[in-house]
């Protein structure tokens, strides 16, 4: 073939071999080098357009590796043929704005998911993970074990067993990246025509996690989930949040917690999913035993987080099966990989081992009891007329406000105000028709001291009058 001729400019920002190599390319594209041509050898072609040997290759590999060319050992570099609709090349356009979701800073922001930034431990925890990065744990650079880090899951067990009444073997535990990832293995434990019952309102990710949308709400009121409902149903497969209903701060009654794991007890193929978020923080009473501790049947699949004990950003989640469960998950995922670096549940294991996960719970405990206690004072003492609910336990309340005003009018004016705050209607698979527009109001990402502030602030916002 005649010389391959194309301009290659020394000054241009793009690498000699990527503009031989585009030049090559469109040639082969557009037919301009037939099918089965011989490419001008290496040396030839860097003699001819004074580049060197180097770049030639390069250029050569890369075409290679993309098929536009084949490589005959001792006789050179062919063009091949290739089928054209794949290879048609896409108009490159530039300077294409993509529009950004802003990202709204407010001056207070009452969501039920923030924690007490200035309160965790950065200092320690900076210790723990200097100390895990190091040679000494070079092996953690391997895969680990699919279900999380045997040392990690050795620290849940005896938490759990501390502070939940739970006695589970850490072989039973299984370690993810939050409920989105476990709960969908769980799931798919069960035969395809399972059905799921879910308490409504409640935790909102989960119907969307829950692809075959067949789902069936269970109402909730101040005893929890309507366990007669349930009854009514044929679901047999019911997720819940007993110790501190979500979004409502519920809690299920002892009455019908047996009611509850008698429905489970009454088909072999009736599970209940106990998903324990938050049950660390609790103001009134004592703790609330978690479900699992109670069943005798092994008809309890237990899940909780790290997400509101330590942080949201740590993704680490994890649930317990019982053991007949546990040997078809063996067989299901055995060839799915931790989905939580090996390196970050070490360092929480570690920090768990050495007693400082329960000090900063305990600390946590107090500062929320504080920011808990400061909301409902303010409220109280100066808005008699709005009403609070689901105020056991958690990091948020339920606000009722008596007011002539639909729900999306009362988030606007917050919003207009510097202010977030969520409705709970956010959180129903099915409607519900609330006397009064009703808030989930989060304390946790608000400092202690801006708390009194920030309710003041609100209720002006909605034009509601500070009792003198």
């Amino acid at each position: 073939m005649d010389m391959l001729i194309f301009q290659l400019e020394k000054q241009n920002s793009k690498p000699l071999y990527e503009q031989l190599y585009n030049g090559i390319k469109n040639a082969i594209i557009q037919k301009q080098i037939e099918v089965g041509t011989k490419l001008p050898s290496k040396r030839k072609l860097a003699e001819f357009l004074n580049i060197s040997q180097t770049t030639i290759e390069i250029a050569y590999s890369q075409l290679l590796a993309e098929g536009y060319i084949t490589s005959v050992p001792r006789v050179g570099y062919f063009v091949e043929e290739i089928d054209e609709l794949p290879y048609v090349e896409k108009i490159q356009e530039t300077n294409i704005e993509i529009p950004q979701k802003e990202q709204k800073q407010y001056q207070y922001d009452f969501h039920p998911g923030k924690v007490d930034e200035d309160s965790f431990p950065f200092a320690l925890w900076r210790t723990y993970v200097k100390d895990i990065f190091d040679i000494s744990s070079k092996e953690l650079l391997q895969m680990g074990e699919p279900q999380g880090e045997i040392e990690l899951r050795n620290e849940i067990a005896n938490y759990l067993f501390q502070s939940r009444g739970i006695y589970c073997e850490p072989e039973q535990i299984v370690i993810g990246s939050g409920t989105e990832h476990l709960l969908p293995m769980i799931l798919r434990l069960f035969e395809d025509n399972s059905i799921l019952a879910l308490e409504n309102p409640g935790y909102s990710a989960i119907p969307r996690i829950h692809l075959n949308n067949n789902a069936i709400p269970i109402s909730v009121d101040e005893e929890g989930l309507i366990v007669d409902e349930l009854e009514k149903t044929n679901a047999n497969i019911v997720y819940i949040t007993p110790s501190h209903q979500f979004p409502t701060g519920a809690v299920l009654s002892a009455t019908r917690r047996a009611q509850l794991l008698k429905w489970a007890s009454k088909d072999t193929n009736r599970y209940i999913i106990e998903d324990d978020y938050d049950s660390e923080f609790r103001y009134i009473g004592k703790p609330i035993p978690a479900l699992h501790g109670l069943d005798q049947n092994n008809k309890v699949i237990y899940m909780s987080t790290f997400t509101k004990s330590l942080m949201p950003s740590l993704r680490v989640a994890y649930m317990v099966l019982p053991h007949h469960l546990l040997m078809k998950y063996k067989e299901m995922f055995s060839y799915y990989s931790a989905t939580v670096p090996r390196f970050v549940q070490h360092i929480l294991a570690n920090f768990m081992k050495d007693g400082h996960f329960s000090k900063h719970l305990n600390r946590m405990r107090k500062i929320y009891r504080k920011k808990h206690d400061k909301l409902k004072h303010t409220l109280s003492t100066y808005y008699p007329e709005v009403t609070i609910t689901g105020d056991q336990a958690g990091m948020h309340v339920l606000l009722s406000v008596p007011i002539d005003k639909s729900i999306e009018q009362l988030k606007q004016l917050a919003n207009d105000c510097g202010i977030s705050i969520t409705p709970v209607t956010n959180y129903l698979l099915k409607p519900i028709e609330y006397e009064h527009p009703t808030f989930l109001l989060g304390f946790g990402g608000i400092p202690l001291n801006e708390i009194e502030n920030a309710i003041h602030q609100l209720m002006r916002c909605w034009g509601i009058q500070k009792n003198p």
